[in-house]
């Protein structure tokens, strides 16, 4: 049975969607995070900075979702990054890598795209399995 992952430390959903749901409490159920945007858990707001910056703080509320469902980064299998600027690849990866350090590194996609919500730089999803 389904069961959604909640938690105040990332960001509330700007929509109808959880911020994760899990597929089970088992070894090998998975764990999908909505796509979560650089919002400060704490105001609701857009972090200020550059697409690095973005990218931090989307990476921590991934982190606190995982937190809350019981597992961290290095369960994550699969990651999909969207950019506003697919010239922010780069610098984005730069950041990516200080989260994901483990001997497997998640399977991932990238994309470019027109517009991302709240005027976001930067999107990441991710799903993550138990063990």
């Amino acid at each position: 049975m389904p069961a959604r992952i909640s938690t105040t430390n990332a960001p509330a959903a700007v929509g109808p969607y959880s911020q994760a749901v899990a597929t089970g409490e088992t070894a090998g159920s998975l764990v999908f995070v909505s796509g979560q945007v650089p919002l400060d858990p704490a105001t609701g707001a857009l972090v200020p900075g550059d697409v690095q910056a973005q990218a931090e703080q989307v990476l921590r509320n991934i982190g606190a979702i995982l937190e809350a469902a019981g597992l961290g980064y290095d369960d994550v299998v699969k990651t999909t990054v969207l950019l506003a600027d697919i010239n922010d690849f780069a610098p984005v990866n730069e950041v990516y890598a200080r989260f994901f350090t483990g001997e497997i590194l998640p399977a991932r996609a990238a994309f470019g795209v027109a517009a991302l919500p709240l005027g976001a730089r930067v999107e990441i999803e991710a799903v993550a399995v138990r063990r």
